[in-house]
């Protein structure tokens, strides 16, 4: 025997409710398949559900399209801040630098090696370590680090900073809409159950085949199990 099958996608679940809608629209109360009380809270809900599903595909394709620029601003800011330290290390071994000019930057004298920017977290700290360090170091009277400057790399790194908060505020608008959707969708599938249960109770002394067919005219969905001959029935 063919099972009913509930809507398991945001589409499915607005095509039954755009289907259960205009059956009340356009039938009198006493030929619709479902009570009225069933009715008004398909109208109540169905362009808030609309409203909600919209907002999510929204929040999760600006996030999509600012992640990529996101992700080249902080390629770029580690490159610079990669490129800062070794031209430092390399002033070092030419005896431009002192060793004792890593202490400005929070590196061991005889530490040469680029520190790893692995993590969000470790381009802040460390960028704010080298703007700092660099910041001093003019103050009192040092040469500057040249190619890449400080203020080309603080350009950078303001641009990640940017980018990076922007990307926050953009997830947080994204998980606040997910969460707004995951309690509709709750509501609504309850609303379609009982929509569909009652079409089903209307219908319950029809013929198994008569009772699908009235059924599917309101979006009622059955489905053959694998073992069974036949195909999607509606």
């Amino acid at each position: 025997m063919p099972y009913r099958r509930l809507p398991n996608t945001d589409l499915a679940r607005l095509r039954a409710l755009r289907i259960a809608y205009e059956k009340g629209k356009e039938l009198h109360p006493f030929n619709l398949a479902f009570s009225q009380a069933t009715y008004q809270k398909v109208l109540s809900n169905l362009h808030v559900f609309e409203k909600i599903v919209q907002e999510s595909r929204q929040a999760f394709n600006k996030q999509v399209e600012k992640s990529k620029d996101y992700g080249r601003s902080l390629k770029k800011v580690k490159l610079y801040m990669s490129h800062f330290i070794q031209v430092v290390n390399m002033a070092i071994a030419r005896g431009d630098l002192s060793p004792a000019d890593r202490d400005y930057f929070g590196f061991g004298r005889d530490q040469s090696k680029v520190p790893s920017f692995g993590t969000e977290a470790e381009v802040i700290q460390w960028g704010e370590k080298l703007i700092q360090g660099e910041t001093l170091r003019i103050k009192k009277g040092l040469t500057p680090v040249m190619n890449p400057t400080m203020a080309v790399v603080k350009v950078r790194y303001e641009d990640f900073l940017e980018a990076y908060n922007f990307q926050k505020i953009l997830q947080k608008n994204l998980q606040r809409s997910q969460e707004k959707l995951i309690e509709q969708r709750k509501i609504v599938d309850g609303i379609i159950l009982s929509v569909w249960n009652e079409v089903e109770e209307t219908y319950k002394d029809l013929p198994d085949e008569t009772r699908r067919h009235h059924a599917a005219i309101y979006g009622l969905v059955y489905f053959y199990r694998k073992s069974e001959p036949g195909r999607t029935a509606k």
